[in-house]
């Protein structure tokens, strides 16, 4: 083999071995930018605090209607809600406003911030800000449980009623349908506030 033959075969194995260090290297830089961070560990670990709290599917302006055990007929709706991945009859609500038809002609309507509403056994529960008008009064409080297989309405937490005859603030409303009874409560030796009109 000559020296000029020599020198091309070094020449050529340079540039074959420059060649694969530049492929090896452009690989490597891309791998590399392609696993930088593209978000702060902060943010992305209020994304995953936040997608972890978002369980089940999202559903916008929905509505829920029936008929409840004692033939009373009712409308839910909801702006936004998520079914739990657990028990699809769970549904989380929330700027949730509903209206109960009942037999004898009345109705209520109620409101709240959030709801929780079992589609099997049609409770339904109204959390923070409930508010809820039927005939001449309104109820506010931060929890209202509408049990339907026991026909029961439990009001809790700052609850305060006003009716043309008065007002009252206590802990708990207890409302038992079937034998058309409240019961009226207050914890840790509270009194129950009433200031009643007597006509």
């Amino acid at each position: 083999m000559t020296d000029r033959k020599k020198k091309l075969l070094l020449i050529q194995i340079f540039l074959l071995l420059l060649c694969l260090i530049f492929i090896f290297y452009t690989y490597n830089l891309k791998k590399e930018k392609s696993s930088k961070i593209i978000i702060s560990k902060d943010i992305e670990q209020k994304i995953e605090k936040s997608m972890g709290n978002q369980e089940g599917d999202i559903f916008f302006n929905i509505e829920y209607s029936g008929i409840d055990l004692e033939g009373n007929r009712y409308i839910l709706k909801s702006k936004e809600a998520r079914n739990d991945n657990k028990n699809q009859n769970i549904i989380f609500m929330k700027e949730v406003s509903g209206i109960f038809y009942f037999k004898d002609g009345t109705d209520l309507k109620i409101n709240s911030s959030e709801g929780i509403y079992n589609n099997q056994t049609l409770d339904i529960i109204f959390i923070r800000k409930v508010i809820a008008f039927y005939k001449d009064g309104k109820l506010l409080a931060e929890r209202a449980e509408y049990n339907n297989s026991e026909n029961n309405i439990k009001v809790t937490n700052n609850v305060h009623v006003i009716d043309i005859t008065g007002e009252i603030f206590a802990d708990e409303l207890f409302f038992d349908m079937n034998e058309n009874k409240l019961d009226i409560a207050s914890y840790k030796n509270k009194k129950i506030n009433a200031n009643i009109n007597l006509k």
